[in-house]
């Protein structure tokens, strides 16, 4: 009997150790290489995880990718899983690391990336697949016309190169705009520049907050106005540090965001929240919502989401009655130094899984080719302020006759292509952050600073920004971010969401083998009785 309950209790070990074992990803999987032949007489069936924003255009544009691709490559067949949001499939994809279960391709973000690569091989590294002569990019035996590597935009490239390695190629990029309300800034008094400076933003929101006795706004004769709204908190701390020259992270993961710059920022906004003339999209709401019901005066928002700002935007969440008419016009983010504009660059990006079938690797990565055609990549970037990621789309004749075009419609709507110029005439003004196991939290911590400091003053609490700092190194662990090289090699403490997903996992695991162990010592005991 003991030697049995011995025996059982190493079963529930090992059961436990693989649980947590999983948590660094799948095992015995080797490093993928190039096929010299694509066999084209055997059946493959990949999975595309995607995101479409709840848009039946973009997804429609997906299965057309599908049904087209299937028409060049009849033997691979491609099912699509579609998300309203990124986190949802970053949460799904480290669920399935540890079970083998990852999708062939997948849209997600190189921060995601970072963390999705365990050491064992998890993620496909696409150098040798892009430079392929027969199957890279507009490789010779590539069935349909795919953009070459240099046809790609070497900025956006660059943006999903990790260690030095490419894991992703993107699939479309954008950045983020200041949308204004040009009737309320004029009828304040105020003219807008081409670049406008975080002071000028400051200065005309408080100018925009003045009351009637009434309790009324001077501006719009309404009981709601919010002047300026942020939506992302995160890439606005992010920008703001880039533009000043202050610290966010190295590459090697080391934080620097706890700084004085971060520390004047917050107070400068903690006095904006205090006169309202300040709030952000997850205290308030939807930015565009408050720009079209005139209640807002400057509404930051990512290009991408273009087609839900203004009096005639083809997209709206509020009643028609409560939309104001107003002139938009559409800038760039505001900045520190006008003569050296920084804004980031964001959008989603394409890697690919690795399997034990090179074969089935190979298919999803013809797949991923697909995703990079004109077709494919104009009519994807005409959905939303999204630009292409190739030279070969952005110079097509249907883009530019897009882009060129003045008809007074959905597709051509005019904020929609003023914010799709705005990142084509400004991706060398663009930037990223550094990519490492970790940055996801660091990330989402910048926004939790502007946050935090919002919600204390509406809440009429005195601001101790040193025990902010504490706390939200605390919360989000970014004392035990380890750094490193984004190569496998050392990748540090995956972030909190996985760690709690992955415990859940390996806790279920755990109560398995222990309710195995439970049967084996009850079928033991029935058979001593019996004997």
């Amino acid at each position: 009997m003991r030697k049995l309950l011995s025996l059982c209790l190493v079963f529930v070990l090992v059961l436990a150790s693989a649980a947590v074992a999983g948590c660094h990803g799948s095992k015995g999987t080797e490093a993928f290489r190039v096929p010299e032949v694509f066999d084209e007489g055997k059946e493959y069936n990949i999975t595309f995880w995607a995101k479409n924003d709840t848009n039946k255009t973009q997804t429609d544009i997906y299965k057309r990718a599908i049904e087209e691709f299937e028409e060049y490559y009849p033997n691979i067949n491609v099912s699509i899983k579609l998300y309203t949001d990124y986190g949802k499939i970053y949460n799904d994809v480290i669920t399935n690391i540890a079970t083998n279960t990852t999708p062939n391709v997948c849209i997600t973000y190189p921060d995601h990336i970072a963390t999705y690569m365990t050491g064992n091989n998890t993620v496909v590294p696409l150098d040798e697949l892009i430079a392929d002569p027969s199957y890279g990019l507009g490789g010779e035996k590539v069935r349909f016309e795919a953009p070459s590597a240099d046809q790609m935009v070497p900025e956006f490239m660059q943006e999903c190169r990790l260690g030095g390695v490419q894991y992703a190629v993107p699939y479309m990029r954008s950045t983020e705009a200041l949308y204004i309300n040009k009737t309320f800034v004029e009828r304040l008094g105020y003219k807008i520049p081409d670049i406008v400076t975080w002071d000028y933003v400051w200065e005309v929101s408080r100018a925009a907050a003045a009351r009637n006795d009434d309790g009324t706004y001077k501006l719009n004769g309404q009981k709601t106005m919010i002047p300026f709204i942020y939506k992302s908190t995160d890439n606005m701390m992010i920008q703001y540090l880039k533009q000043a020259g202050a610290g966010y992270s190295t590459g090697e993961g080391e934080i620097l965001i706890f700084n004085d710059t971060t520390k004047q920022f917050l107070e400068t906004v903690a006095n904006n929240v205090e006169n309202g003339s300040f709030s952000t999209f997850k205290i308030s709401g939807y930015p565009g919502n408050f720009l079209n019901a005139g209640q807002c005066v400057f509404a930051v928002d990512s290009t991408a989401g273009s087609t839900w700002m203004g009096s005639d935007a083809p997209l709206v969440d509020i009643s028609k009655d409560r939309i104001v008419e107003f002139e938009t016009v559409v800038r760039p983010v505001p900045q520190v130094d006008t003569s050296n504009p920084q804004m980031i660059s964001q959008g989603p990006s394409i890697c690919i899984f690795n399997k034990k079938d090179p074969g089935e690797v190979l298919a999803s990565w013809l797949f991923t080719q697909y995703l990079l055609t004109n077709s494919i990549q104009t009519a994807y970037a005409e959905t939303e302020g999204y630009v292409p990621v190739t030279e070969m789309a952005r110079k097509s004749a249907e883009y530019r006759e897009y882009l060129n075009s003045t008809l007074n419609d959905d597709l051509h709507y005019k904020v929609k292509l003023d914010a799709t110029r705005l990142l084509l005439e400004n991706t060398e003004n663009t930037f990223v952050t550094p990519v490492f196991n970790g940055s996801t939290s660091l990330r989402d911590a910048s926004g939790a600073l502007i946050e935090s400091v919002a919600k204390s003053v509406r809440r009429k609490e005195t601001l101790d920004i040193d025990k902010l700092y504490d706390s939200t190194s605390s919360l989000y662990r970014l004392d035990q971010i380890g750094g490193g090289a984004v190569d496998g090699s050392d990748l540090g403490p995956m972030p909190v969401q996985s760690v709690v997903m992955l415990s859940v996992i390996g806790g279920v695991w755990l109560l398995i083998g222990i309710a195995f162990v439970i049967k084996l010592v009850r079928e033991h005991k029935l058979k001593q009785f019996k004997t």
